[in-house]
């Protein structure tokens, strides 16, 4: 439901207004209220104090010991009929002598000239048991009380006990007696001693009607000055403001129609509104504001397209670089003794943070992790240079110091952004688990024994890459057995944050970690990245999160030979062929069929490759014999040449490819590959 301005001002005002009159009635009902009670207390202690002053206190002190004498045998009693009642007062009769009769002629003379005073007495105090026992009391009714009567002393006043000259400061009460305001003066013979006191209780009945009569009155008076007040602000602010601005309103709602039909004759053009306040300059700031917004829609087109633009470059820029990271798993098929998984997840549409892992050769791995300085565009920028350059060290033998050392120096190189790196690179031997690893400031590896926890390697951290030149790293080795895993990750793992900014934090990795079932590179990854998201809940992502888990499951040894590729060597290579494998324990029949196919393919290599170098690697992995030959000659796919057709004769099928085929047919598997500029192809025979 919606309320006009009009009506809320209206409402508003009203508010206000009474507000504003409860207030004033409040302030001044009390100022009334707390000048009269004033007055009242004012005048019962002048009364109580003038009563007191013209009594004779030594007869005073005369009745009070006499009556408390009697009041102590017995204080405080309580009757069981109007006979006991009439006989303890009989006791104070005797010491109501003439002066007395004088005395309750006096007090009824001050009574009667001072019409407000509706109880005039005298009484006298027992701190023993806190009550006030009556000598003489004004009253001339039946309700008098007799000398000897007693009262107790409300808390309120328990400092007369410990101060009997303070007396009785006038209070108000409201009582069966009505409204009273009641004070006692104490009586005090010439030595200064208090022997009792003059109480007066003076009616309030009159000015609480007073009172009340002024609470009307004002009550009556201000609803009516406010009632006026009200109309006529009602009144100016229609034509003051609720007007001009329905004009406002109306001119705005017709914009977007008036805009598309005549941009320079629009309804907020055309306002004439000069009520020489702030509704006017508001009138010239919404004219103001049609010609921005048209100025702004004219340019939010462009605007927009060029965003359109931008957003499709970086997805784009997102799919090169997830492109650029190995993402193809299982990454390595034809090394079972090992499994490697990794993910980054960025922050934004690209990233800084980066990993890798290929293979310098047949037995060594080569994995990366790396965090660039910064997010976004810029971050990603620096991240491809860097991956390349560290891939292309890492693929010409170096070991993990050196490539971080001359990446290092090549990233200094015209780094005016002043951005950097951290890294961790570690190099696998696969054939003894040894790693040779070096870091650059990068984040501790994670170690996890076949028999044990994940725990951090707390390795010696070098200075980050792109800090500055010539830095110096060290390298450390460790034992990856069979069975062990091996976990690395970026800074934006432990300091994920959630949203009362709690970090994630490394013993919350480790647990998460330890708590998953499996070894499974790819599980363990997806366990973190699970216990990441319940932790964070629905705060942002800050910060690129990478990681990269490798499980060792075997070892395979493998057996090398670099010669040079002639016929010269033949014999050298058939040698190496067969004492490998029966290192290995091959059957004597598979050695005789590998070395019939290994004598076809290094002289096919010899005579027509135009190598200068060549390589013959043996390995036997899960019950297959697997001989790869590795040359720099000029490309050529073996396999890519259809086989010969054997039916014919010779001088039909022509000359070729009749070894190569009957390679096939006594391998059980073949695979070729380009890598490195270099011939990669295997022959493969199951046992």
């Amino acid at each position: 439901m919606k309320f006009s301005l009009q009506k809320k001002t209206v409402v508003f005002v009203l508010l206000i207004a009474v507000t504003i009159a409860c207030v004033a009635a409040a302030i001044s009902y009390s100022s009334y209220t707390s000048t009269m009670d004033e007055k009242y207390r004012t005048t019962a202690m002048d009364l109580a104090a003038t009563t007191a002053s013209l009594v004779d206190a030594d007869k005073v002190a005369s009745y009070a010991q006499q009556t408390m004498e009697i009041y102590r045998q017995n204080p405080a009693p309580e009757f069981s009929d109007a006979q006991a009642e009439q006989a303890y007062y009989d006791q104070y009769l005797p010491i109501q002598d003439e002066y007395y009769a004088e005395l309750y002629d006096m007090l009824q003379n001050i009574k009667r000239n001072n019409h407000d005073i509706l109880y005039l007495y005298l009484f006298a105090l027992d701190p023993e048991s806190r009550t006030g026992v009556y000598l003489i009391d004004a009253d001339g009714s039946e309700n008098a009380c007799p000398m000897g009567t007693w009262d107790i002393i409300y808390e309120n006043n328990y400092a007369v006990f410990d101060n009997p000259e303070r007396g009785f400061p006038a209070y108000i009460t409201y009582s069966d007696f009505g409204w009273l305001c009641s004070a006692g003066s104490p009586i005090m013979n010439d030595s200064g001693e208090v022997v009792g006191y003059a109480m007066v209780d003076v009616s309030m009945s009159q000015v609480m009607q007073e009172r009340s009569n002024f609470l009307q009155g004002l009550t009556i008076a201000v609803f009516v000055v406010t009632v006026l007040l009200t109309v006529i602000f009602i009144v100016v602010i229609r034509f003051v403001l609720v007007r001009p601005i329905n004009q406002l309103a109306s001119a705005a709602s017709s914009f977007v129609s008036d805009y598309h039909t005549d941009v320079n004759n629009t309804e907020i053009v055309q306002l004439n509104i000069h009520t020489g306040d702030e509704i006017e300059n508001l009138c010239s700031s919404i004219q103001k504001m049609e010609q921005d917004i048209g100025n702004y829609i004219s340019n939010l087109a462009a605007v927009t397209a060029e965003k359109e633009r931008i957003g499709a470059e970086l997805n784009v820029a997102t799919q090169i670089q997830a492109d650029m990271l190995p993402s193809i798993f299982p990454a390595f098929p034809n090394h079972p003794e090992f499994d490697i998984y990794a993910t980054m997840t960025p922050a934004k549409e690209v990233g800084g943070d980066f990993y890798d892992f290929f293979l310098t050769d047949d037995d060594h791995l080569c994995m990366v992790i790396a965090d660039v300085s910064g997010k976004g565009v810029p971050a990603a920028l620096f991240m491809v240079i860097a991956k390349t350059l560290l891939k292309n060290s890492a693929q010409t033998g170096l070991s993990p110091k050196q490539i971080l050392e001359i990446v290092n120096n090549q990233l200094v190189e015209g780094n005016k952004a002043e951005m950097f790196v951290t890294a961790w690179v570690g190099i696998l031997q696969l054939s003894t688990g040894k790693l040779v690893a070096a870091n650059a400031g990068h984040e501790y590896p994670v170690l996890k024994k076949a028999d044990g926890a994940f725990e951090l390697i707390k390795d010696r951290h070098g200075f980050v890459l792109a800090g500055m030149e010539n830095v110096r790293y060290r390298e450390y080795e460790m034992q990856i057995d069979a069975g062990d895993v091996l976990f690395v990750y970026t800074d934006g793992v432990p300091e994920a944050t959630n949203l009362n900014n709690e970090m994630f934090g490394t013993q919350s990795m480790l647990d998460a970690l330890n708590s998953c079932s499996s070894s499974h590179p790819q599980h363990l990854l997806a366990a973190v990245k699970e216990s990441i998201d319940s932790f964070v809940g629905e705060a942002q992502q800050f910060d690129d999160i990478t990681m990269l888990a490798l499980e060792m499951k075997s070892f395979t040894r493998r057996y090398r030979l670099n010669v040079a590729p002639s016929m010269d060597s033949l014999s050298k290579v058939a040698a190496f062929v067969e004492e490998s494998l029966e290192q290995e324990e091959v059957p004597m029949k598979a050695i005789a069929k590998m070395n019939i196919a290994v004598d076809e393919i290094f002289s096919n290599i010899v005579n027509y490759s135009g190598a200068t170098e060549a390589s013959i690697v043996c390995f036997v992995q899960d019950e297959k014999v697997n001989i790869r030959f590795e040359d720099n000659g000029v490309a050529f796919d073996p396999l890519s040449r259809e086989d010969p057709d054997t039916t014919l004769s010779a001088e039909e099928r022509g000359i070729g490819g009749l070894g190569i085929f009957m390679v096939k047919k006594s391998m059980s598997h073949l695979f070729y590959d380009r890598r490195n500029e270099r011939n990669m192809f295997t022959i493969q025979l199951d046992l």
